[in-house]
């Protein structure tokens, strides 16, 4: 019993550690950018030896890569988004517009968390092949939005003169990082007020007009 314990410990002690080095990367790869940052300087950030990150998440690329998949789900659960319980949920309502506001409210959480992260990657992208390659094919978040529209635009309410590939190209481009901050950060807008704009474009564009 003690053994397993002691097991235990370890095992929760090594997660806050690397969740240590995670949120460290994070603050320095946004304040700094992602090629002026070294994992020394991670390391120094979050009180570790260099070698416990290269052990932990074998280099730089690696280590970016798990910051920008646990702060889009955060957590640091095996969970992709299209399985996370709010798209899930948002997925079982059984109008277009109450699926469209589930849908928007779960998307918000994540903007808040990844926006200025995912910036940062677009920037390291540009420069960096190697970042690039990080995420070949499609966007992912295509990919969630494409998921989305394909339920939302089959079900009562959803307008039909709008196909899958047009919601999907819609939702892509209004729930932007991008266009997130650009009226968050740069207008200073609050994210409540950012949300409920979302809602109502995309329910003009998705939606049957209300009798």
């Amino acid at each position: 019993m003690d053994q397993l314990q002691g097991k235990k410990k370890r095992a929760e002690k090594a997660r806050q550690t690397r969740i240590r080095m995670l949120q460290a990367a994070g603050e320095l790869f946004v304040r700094d950018g992602y090629g002026a940052t070294t994992l020394q300087d991670v390391a120094r950030t979050a009180n570790v030896a260099v070698q416990t990150i290269y052990f932990t998440f074998g280099n730089k690329r690696s280590l970016l890569k798990e910051l920008v998949d646990v702060t889009i789900a955060g957590d640091d659960e095996s969970v992709v988004t299209m399985d996370r319980p709010w798209f899930r949920e948002a997925l079982e309502k059984e109008t277009a517009q109450e699926h469209l506001r589930a849908h928007i409210t779960g998307t918000r959480n994540i903007l808040d968390r990844v926006s200025l992260l995912m910036e940062m990657v677009t920037v390291a992208s540009a420069t960096d092949p190697e970042v690039a390659e990080l995420w070949p094919g499609n966007d992912p978040r295509y990919t969630v939005q494409r998921a989305a529209a394909e339920a939302l635009m089959a079900k009562p309410g959803a307008c039909p003169e709008m196909s899958v590939e047009q919601a999907a190209d819609v939702m892509y481009g209004l729930l932007s990082t991008e266009l997130y901050l650009l009226f968050v950060r740069d207008r200073g807008w609050m994210p409540e007020r950012w949300e409920e704009w979302a809602f109502k474009t995309l329910k003009f564009h998705l939606c049957e007009d209300e009798k």
